[in-house]
């Protein structure tokens, strides 16, 4: 289930503070990252779990594992980086792994992310797309400690945001109609399924990994959990007392 769009006719606000985390996203993934062969830059700005839990930076070469047959799949060299650790959080949140990691993120974040801008206003909605994105990295951080995952292990990507931002547009429009591709065909369904299902995908999948404490080259699904959790625990403070704030 693709969503490729959904009902905007309410929306008054120009919601120029998601464009800009979009083209943020692209232009680090275009001229930072060159498209994902800059693997320097990207592993410099990374999350490793190991330093976040330190607060000191590491630089070493990390064996990676293939996560079905446990052999090694390749290396990763950690070079050093050149800012606060737990900077970080927020730096790994605005790069991307490859073109399919970076077209689906910034696709739900084109469908989704205005409307909450259009309720809780500019400012809110920044905060609010920052704050889950580093409570996600941060359940990352926690799980892979947790669960015994390799702690050398980057992470990135702005999936764990973007998880706040569909569970503040699940909490606030249950009911709105969202266009999705269903098996070829293209098809109206709630909020509720188009984010529901999505959500029931990302647990599953999640409690799959960490139960055989292997997170080796996989996707941070608790990154995805942590960011939905929190996304649907604040979203009630951000859009409160906004004049657009509803449940509906």
């Amino acid at each position: 289930m693709l969503p490729i769009g959904d009902d905007n006719s309410d929306r008054t606000v120009t919601p120029f503070v998601n464009y800009l985390l979009i083209a943020m996203n692209v232009a680090v993934f275009v001229f930072f990252q060159g498209l994902g062969s800059n693997e320097r830059f990207t592993y410099a700005f990374s999350t490793v779990p190991a330093e976040i839990v330190s607060g000191h930076d590491v630089a070493t070469t990390v064996t990676i594992k293939d996560p079905v047959s446990g052999e090694v799949a390749g290396t990763v060299d950690l070079g050093p980086t050149p800012i606060p650790v737990y900077l970080t959080l927020l730096t790994s949140m605005f790069m991307h792994g490859g073109l399919a990691h970076i077209f689906g993120n910034m696709l739900y974040l084109w469908i989704f992310g205005d409307n909450l801008e259009n309720t809780m206003g500019h400012l809110r909605y920044l905060i609010f797309y920052l704050v889950c994105g580093i409570i996600a990295g941060l359940s990352h951080v926690f799980t892979t400690v947790v669960f015994g995952g390799n702690p050398y292990l980057p992470s990135l990507g702005a999936s764990g945001a973007i998880s706040g931002v569909l569970a503040g547009y699940l909490l606030l429009f249950p009911r709105r109609r969202v266009r999705v591709i269903v098996f070829r065909t293209v098809q109206e369904v709630t909020a509720i399924w188009a984010i529901g299902i999505w959500f029931a995908f990302q647990l599953i999948s999640g409690l799959g990994v960490l139960g055989s404490g292997s997170q080796e080259g996989g996707v941070a699904y608790a990154a995805h959990i942590g960011g939905f959790i929190a996304g649907l625990i604040l979203v009630k403070f951000f859009a409160a007392g906004k004049p657009r704030y509803r449940f509906a």
